[in-house]
């Protein structure tokens, strides 16, 4: 009854995932290249992270 209220983790990194994308993608369009890498790796560590997840 409780699991009613719990989030589910891998919906919250799913759209962490999401938002890094498109702060990527509007870095790139504005030529901050570096930002743009940044924000890249940052996606994949949290793409591996729900890949971990699912796996475990």
């Amino acid at each position: 009854m409780f699991n009613l209220f719990k989030q589910d983790p891998l919906k919250k990194l799913d759209k962490q995932y999401r938002q890094l994308l498109e702060e990527a993608r509007d870095l790139q369009r504005k030529g901050d290249i570096k930002g743009y890498a940044q924000k890249t790796a940052e996606a994949e560590a949290v793409a591996q992270e729900m890949e971990r997840l699912r796996k475990g």
